[in-house]
């Protein structure tokens, strides 16, 4: 289509596309067509022919949470025999592991957990510093975040100050799922408006933390509902220009609730090309393989695309979903060679560690 073409064409060059063309390009435009004009973006934002990649580890701290959303298979009510709780102890000998194999990065994100205080937190971000201070703490979802300010009577604001000087350094973007609070009813009625999670991120930022932002599609949103998403994302990087990257996966529906069947490859690549085109003020897209598998993670590379993500140590919470892709670092630098980039090791905040 002709419309079409020319929407294409305007992204691809840096023009703003409005909610009512990035939903044209989502239902009409053609895959490759899509895939192209994101290349484009993509080449321009990194010219340098580079796809980054970080050497993490995901610490899920507990299993417990009284959100109890409908498209989550990892959480245990409070009592459940399956129910754990990691010790501090136990945290720091996962990140001595990580740390051993010259990793930067800790994301550590658990369930609302009805009785953990301030003090477990601050005291395991205090204890990591101490023992690994070149380790960045990129933890706690906005979800955790609200959960724990509204037990300790505090402000979202001053809880962050507080976790931020025990040692917490940046936010991971984990909560958002879809920010309309209608498809929020109906998955995850028990947790945070799109509101608040924004709120969140503006806060985080104002402060001088970075956070990176996500979407979790092919539930029960609308595709008008997933380039809402993609706005309310895209207003507030004009706002604060905090978020370092957009991650969008697709929903895992084994052992859920909520059931359904998961999106394809298909779907997955042109959300992931229309997230390139309509946030043009997001340096940085995450191809998310633990999801969709190294093949379509590489393929990704040329829909948009330029950070392969993290090479996950432990994965936990989309494992219980269904989905157990394991991609090692050497195969992360092999796939990305491959699709014809040059591999290279970066920080939360994208400063370059090694290039291979």
């Amino acid at each position: 289509m002709a419309e079409t073409r020319v929407l294409l064409d305007k992204a691809a060059s840096g023009g703003r596309l409005s909610e009512s063309e990035g939903l044209a390009l989502l239902e009409s435009a053609d895959l490759l067509s899509l895939g192209r004009a994101a290349d484009r973006v993509r080449r321009r934002w990194h010219p340098e022919g580079r796809v980054t990649f970080v050497i993490d580890r995901n610490i899920n701290y507990t299993n417990v949470c009284v959100s109890a959303c409908r498209f989550c298979a990892f959480y245990r009510q409070p009592g459940s025999p399956e129910a754990y709780l990691l010790t501090h102890d136990q945290v720091l000998e996962k990140i001595g592991e990580l740390a051993a194999l010259g990793g930067t990065q800790v994301l550590i994100q658990g369930g609302l957990h009805p009785e953990l205080d301030l003090d477990y937190f601050r005291g395991m971000f205090r204890a990591i510093k101490a023992r690994y201070p070149a380790i960045q703490v990129h933890s706690l979802s906005p979800p955790e975040i609200v959960h724990l300010a509204r037990r300790e009577g505090l402000s979202v604001r001053d809880l962050l100050i507080d976790l931020r000087d025990a040692g917490l350094d940046s936010l991971p973007g984990g909560g958002a799922e879809i920010l309309v609070d209608r498809v929020r009813r109906l998955i995850s009625p028990r947790k945070i408006s799109w509101r608040e999670w924004r709120d969140v991120m503006i806060t985080a930022h104002e402060l001088g933390m970075r956070t990176t932002a996500t979407m979790m599609f092919g539930t029960v949103e609308t595709p008008a509902e997933r380039i809402r998403h993609l706005v309310r994302l895209r207003e507030t990087q004009d706002r604060t220009g905090g978020f370092t990257a957009f991650i969008p996966w697709s929903y895992q529906p084994a052992n859920t609730a909520l059931g359904g069947r998961a999106a394809g490859s298909v779907d997955y690549l042109r959300i992931l090309a229309v997230s390139r085109l309509m946030l043009d003020n997001f340096p940085n897209i995450q191809a998310s393989w633990v999801t969709q598998g190294a093949k379509v993670g590489q393929i990704a590379l040329t829909f948009g695309a330029n950070d392969f993500g993290g090479t996950m140590l432990e994965e936990n919470v989309v494992r219980a979903a269904g989905a157990s892709y394991r991609v090692p670092l050497d195969e992360i630098v092999r796939v990305i060679r491959d699709a014809g980039f040059r591999p290279a090791q970066r920080t939360t905040t994208y400063e370059i560690v090694r290039e291979y």
